[in-house]
């Protein structure tokens, strides 16, 4: 599983506007099953990213988020074993 950490690197009306655009390609990635959980650091200053898909089509997806190709955040993946979780969230859990 892994943990993508963005750290928006520009001021925030430029993040404002790439935006739309990435939550549209956020959208797909979901969609295509890259990513199970995403949100805004507190306070503003990122996005956390939670996806259980192999590196490679990770990797595949980061490359193409529109913060990404206009240089509006850094990424930081880290790779962790999910060897414990509370109940009801199994799903999560690592074999």
């Amino acid at each position: 599983m892994y943990v993508v950490s963005l750290t928006y690197k520009v001021p925030e009306e430029i993040v404002e506007f790439h935006l739309s655009a990435h939550v549209a390609w956020l959208q797909d990635a979901f969609d295509s099953g890259v990513f199970m959980v995403a949100g805004r650091k507190i306070p503003r200053t990122g996005a956390l990213l939670l996806s259980n898909a192999d590196r490679s089509d990770l990797d595949a997806a980061l490359v193409k988020d529109p913060f990404y190709v206009n240089g509006v955040a850094d990424y930081d993946v880290e790779e962790f074993h999910a060897s414990r979780v509370a109940p009801g969230y199994e799903n999560l859990q690592d074999s």
